[in-house]
């Protein structure tokens, strides 16, 4: 049954997934490997799969390394599913990217709970979603989080509160360096980049509409169950539960204000999702009902292909 086997946390299931993420991600991008075979376009492929792979590794080290889930692989095959659901995500290199690092991101401002190393964590946030805006400007939003994190882990020195603002502008430093050395316009850099579009209609497509409304209903059903998990925490471990409901809500504004709609952008809403429901599966005490809820998580994407 594919609930026992994934309600441990053992190597046999990394492996697995990292086989399925393989083949979702080969399968996504058959036609740029048909449409352009040379050996640019393979490494180029490669190294967007690598990044794809660190993903899930560092998501996964988020979960187990902050205990926002309890000991199992729930989280990663769920994480690996959605693409699969929503193929579309792989699809787009600048999110992709982007989406790495926020995930950077999350893991160090989550790891505040420990009030260990305050100042590194929050120049190394504020770094990763700078760089992030640079692939994506709406990953912006989630420097959100960062002051966020601050209130709720309750962390009061000032000087902590201006971390950010030398990590942002050491990354804008760097930027403008680069545009100023290799001749190029500022100006034209940033044209569009504040676009933002309240058009839908790109979304319009079977099976972009049941993938995403399959992830939204799971998800905000096992949100009730998430929001009342929270308060049985113990009180250091509640901020990290509450990031990551923010964490969804961002990710749900990008999804609404996204210029070019067209499916990539809900890549940041896996994490938090894969969070969520994975704290719902947990709890399901009929052992038919979770066993058939992942059996339709992983069985959409089949389904899908046939629309």
């Amino acid at each position: 049954m594919i609930s026992n086997f994934f309600s441990k946390s053992k190597p046999i299931q990394y492996i697995v997934v990292s086989v399925i993420l393989l083949l979702i991600f080969i399968l996504s991008r058959l036609n740029v490997f048909s449409e352009n075979s040379n050996v640019i376009v393979f490494a180029e492929q490669i190294g967007l799969l690598l990044i794809t792979l660190l993903s899930v590794f560092v998501f996964d080290f988020l979960v187990t390394r902050n205990g926002l889930t309890k000991k199992n692989s729930y989280s990663i095959i769920l994480f690996v599913v959605f693409f699969a659901i929503l193929p579309q995500t792989l699809l787009h290199t600048r999110l992709l990217v982007a989406n790495f690092f926020i995930l950077l991101a999350l893991r160090r401002l989550v790891s505040l709970r420990s009030q260990k190393e305050i100042k590194k964590k929050l120049f190394d946030a504020s770094i990763w979603i700078a760089v992030a805006t640079l692939f994506y400007f709406w990953s912006s939003v989630f420097f959100i989080m960062i002051i966020s994190a601050l209130l709720l882990y309750v962390i009061t020195d000032v000087k902590n509160y201006l971390i950010p603002f030398v990590g942002v502008a050491t990354v804008a430093v760097i930027v403008v360096s680069y545009l100023v050395v290799f001749d190029k316009d500022i100006i034209d850099y940033t044209v569009g980049i504040f676009d933002f579009s309240l058009d839908f209609s790109a979304l319009n497509s079977k099976r972009l509409i049941v993938g995403s409304t399959l992830l939204f209903s799971v998800g905000l059903w096992s949100l009730f169950y998430y929001i009342k998990n929270i308060n049985s925490q113990m009180k250091n471990n509640k901020p990290s539960f509450k990031l990551i409901i923010l964490s969804l809500i961002l990710g749900l504004f990008i999804v609404v204000v996204a210029p070019s709609k067209n499916g990539s952008e809900f890549i940041f809403l896996f994490a938090p999702l894969a969070i969520i429901i994975t704290n719902y599966v947990e709890v399901i005490p009929e052992k038919w009902f979770k066993e058939t809820l992942l059996w339709v998580m992983i069985l959409t994407p089949i389904v899908l292909l046939m629309l």
